[in-house]
């Protein structure tokens, strides 16, 4: 199957390398079309169908989320390029979204664009795409839901409903307020950098917990935390006054 691409990219080099890259290194691939700015992307977008759109996230004119915004129920797939890491990359990974930082490397291309070509369910990649412009539009970007990526499929979780995350070798646990409990194929780490500016703390190798879900701290047998729903979290020495003090700014 022809994979039929549109690239959306506000510096003519940088977009001639990645068509030539797509051309040359990923099987079955057609570029229709390039823009170089939002009011281009907009025209291109409502002109052609593409399966997947490669979109810049800093535009001259503007951010490419400002294309998204245009159309209305996009029927393609978004794979988003940038140069910097910075806000807009963290609503992304809290979206379970595809990006690529730029220079691109070769070999994560052709993954994206693998991932891209087998994508089966394309409602819940709506979903991830709504999730992650409802993020945007909050006040100073701030992440309401984060989209965890299960073993059976996609979860779409409020940020407030989770109370601890646990780490289980190269999985994370997330122990949720109805008592439910999901396991994502993810480090702890990463999701400790993702929820470090919504109250949460890594206060264990192991565990990352919802400081507004605590409800004792308990001294003895060397320190551990109960939290709301009763569960038990053991808490390191060197974490213990970073804890109290956390614990005070709330």
């Amino acid at each position: 199957m022809i994979l039929k691409v549109v690239i959306v990219e506000d510096e003519k080099k940088s977009r001639e390398t990645l068509k030539a890259m797509l051309e040359e290194f990923c099987k079955d691939v057609k570029v229709l079309a390039t823009a170089g700015n939002v009011t281009e992307a907009v025209k291109v977008l409502s002109v052609v169908n593409p399966d997947v759109v490669f979109l810049d996230i800093e535009l001259q004119s503007g951010q490419g989320f400002d294309v998204l915004e245009q159309i209305k129920n996009p029927s393609f797939e978004v794979i988003f390029t940038t140069a910097f890491e910075k806000y807009a990359i963290k609503a992304i990974k809290f979206s379970s979204l595809d990006y690529l930082l730029k220079p691109i490397d070769l070999d994560e291309l052709k993954q994206a664009v693998e991932k891209a070509r087998n994508r089966v369910d394309t409602g819940i990649y709506r979903e991830q795409i709504d999730t992650l412009m409802q993020n945007l539009s909050k006040e100073s970007y701030r992440q309401e839901k984060i989209c965890l990526a299960t073993t059976i499929g996609m979860e779409f979780i409020a940020i407030e409903e989770i109370i601890v995350c646990k780490a289980d070798g190269s999985y994370t646990s997330f122990l949720l307020k109805n008592k439910s409990t999901l396991m994502v194929s993810k480090h702890l780490k990463e999701y400790e950098m993702l929820l470090a500016d919504h109250h949460f703390m890594r206060v264990h190798n192991s565990y990352l917990i919802n400081l507004k879900e605590v409800k004792k701290y308990i001294k003895a047998d060397g320190g551990y935390i109960i939290m709301s729903n009763d569960s038990h979290v053991s808490l390191s020495p060197r974490k213990k006054d970073d804890l109290i003090e956390a614990m005070k700014r709330l």
